[in-house]
């Protein structure tokens, strides 16, 4: 780990599912849709939250009780990420609260911004457009850019590249261990988003991030000492 002086910040990128944006609504809609048609037990809010950062394959084992293995997955997995397609342009998806004012924070500061994730492209890029925030949003790694996706640096360093900014001098914000690690490796400052959406182990103390917040305004605080937050 390393320090950084918030004033020497010259860029900040975020994961985009549990950091960023809060997507659970729609993915908890798709997997409702789902369980009902199959006629087994919905998912409970709370266990979308701990596994949406793992991605759909996670969702399909969390929601039916499979693996990868089993010959209904790939299917299962197919109408969930063509369900997750359909629900975005109507996004139930929202900012973090205090997120909008991170973000204009750092555009007024002059400071890149950017994402990235291990989502796919195809529903990275409508889902920031729904949002509003793609034009903002000043370069978005997903997997098909690299090799290798996160919890490998590639994605961040890719990233850094496209901004012109020094690893050493950014800031990866993300709310899972393999954001911090990624982080870590490209040589960033890292910040756990303990508002997001947590596994269930490790804890995120353990994580080794430079910095855990609890809320959007946690970041925003430390940017800008003096400013006056809720």
């Amino acid at each position: 780990m390393h320090d950084l002086l918030p004033s020497a910040v010259t860029s900040m990128l975020f994961d985009l599912d549990g950091t960023l944006v809060d997507t659970a609504a729609d993915f908890a809609a798709v997997l409702d849709e789902m369980t009902r048609s199959a006629g087994v037990p919905a998912v409970s809010p709370g266990a979308v939250h701990q596994t949406v950062s793992n991605g759909a394959r996670a969702l399909v084992e969390l929601a039916f009780g499979i693996n990868e293995e089993d010959p209904h997955f790939k299917e299962l997995h197919k109408t969930l990420l063509a369900l997750y397609g359909k629900t975005i342009p109507q996004t139930r998806s929202t900012l973090y609260p205090g997120m909008d004012k991170l973000l204009l924070l750092l555009e007024e500061r002059g400071i890149p911004w950017g994402v990235v994730t291990n989502k796919p492209e195809q529903f990275s890029i409508p889902l920031l457009q729904s949002l509003g925030i793609r034009e903002r949003c000043q370069t978005l790694i997903c997997p098909e850019h690299v090799t290798f996706t996160k919890p490998h640096p590639e994605p961040l360093l890719l990233a850094c590249t496209q901004l012109g900014c020094q690893p050493s001098a950014g800031v990866y914000v993300g709310d899972h261990p393999r954001d911090i690690s990624a982080g870590q490796q490209a040589g960033m400052y890292t910040i756990a988003a303990a508002y997001g959406y947590l596994p269930p182990s490790p804890p995120v103390a353990q994580w080794g991030a430079n910095m855990i917040v609890k809320r959007v305004d946690d970041i925003i605080a430390w940017l800008e000492p003096d400013a006056k937050n809720p």
